[in-house]
């Protein structure tokens, strides 16, 4: 058997979320910032019990936000972006365990970052779950995608990016995340979204798998904007690899340099979590999803704050899969 990392739509034990930490990061929306956490937290909850990590300052504050099906724990942190700060779980016949990654805060942009570094390590120990150390590698969970039978997609822009493992080529990285996720193979998508400046171009904002052997992939019909291009060669390495590509071509703006794109969802037992932002392409954007993943009740939830704070719901999200 080999330790491997299940596909998000495996079924989930609960899910992860942190609440709202760094003031700076929202500017003047951190009180909406706070409102639109608590209503995802309490949107999953309907469907897989949450735990929300708070800074032990802001406790009675989540606590009184949030509904009783989520779960609110004191563990200190810097910032709310649980799936790269947090632990990612592989699964063994039966056997569950966290992995414990590097995480650097995107490159140090935003500091401190001291008690992220501890995340995973004191989430682990608050669920009584085995740890595996691999701090020694850096690698934030947005930056990857997983169908669960061995291939992890990923971006070039991101895990090459020398911010991250400098002292690491492609060969050596592909032999880490093998060896911690259970892999057999890694397809390199080159760019993430041209907005995605704090994380490096993450794969999240563009690519979820819906199935073994197919994706849904963020394109744009636009050929002025941006993106274009490089969504036009990431579809051709999807392709190549093998992959069927489910093009999705609606891309919200809420500013010139804001993007809230819908492919950044978070699939949970029984729903699919959207965050939404645009009135005009809302109902077609989850209806379009919804027939991605028959069988899954699809919820939108506020979308712009996150985004302005650098993310979206998938962002904020870290699935621990049953056992």
């Amino acid at each position: 058997m080999t330790w491997r990392m299940p596909a998000e739509w495996a079924p989930h034990e609960r899910t992860l979320m942190c609440w709202p930490a760094r003031a700076e990061a929202w500017d003047e929306h951190f009180a909406r910032a706070e409102a639109d956490y608590a209503e995802i937290a309490n949107a999953i909850a309907a469907f897989e019990p949450v735990l929300m990590s708070v800074h032990p300052a802001q406790l009675e504050q989540a606590r009184a936000a949030c509904s009783d099906a989520v779960d609110v724990v004191a563990i200190p942190i810097d910032d709310s972006w649980v799936r790269d700060s947090g632990p990612i779980f592989v699964i063994e016949d039966g056997r569950r365990r966290g992995v414990d990654f590097g995480f650097n805060s995107w490159g140090e942009k935003f500091l401190p970052y001291d008690d992220d570094v501890a995340l995973a390590r004191r989430v682990l120990e608050h669920l009584g779950e085995e740890r595996r150390d691999a701090t020694d590698l850096v690698l934030e969970g947005g930056s990857i995608a997983v169908d669960g039978e061995g291939t992890l997609i990923t971006t070039e822009q991101c895990l090459l990016h020398p911010s991250r493992n400098p002292p690491l080529d492609r060969s050596q990285i592909e032999a880490r995340l093998r060896e911690e996720l259970g892999l057999d193979r890694i397809v390199w998508l080159g760019m993430g979204l041209v907005e995605d400046t704090d994380t490096d171009g993450h794969v999240d904002n563009i690519c979820a798998v819906v199935e073994p052997g197919r994706v849904v992939l963020q394109t744009v019909a636009d050929e002025d904007n941006p993106n274009h291009d490089s969504c036009m060669e990431n579809a051709r390495r999807l392709l190549a690899a093998g992959i069927e590509v489910s093009e999705f071509e609606l891309l919200p703006y809420s500013a010139p340099d804001t993007v809230v794109p819908y492919v950044n969802f978070y699939v949970c037992n029984g729903a699919l979590i959207v965050p939404i932002s645009d009135p005009e392409t809302n109902d077609e954007a989850l209806a379009r999803l919804g027939a991605l993943y028959p069988g899954r009740e699809v919820v939108g939830v506020p979308g712009r704050t996150l985004a302005h704070g650098g993310g979206g719901v998938h962002c904020i999200t870290q699935q621990v899969p049953a056992v």
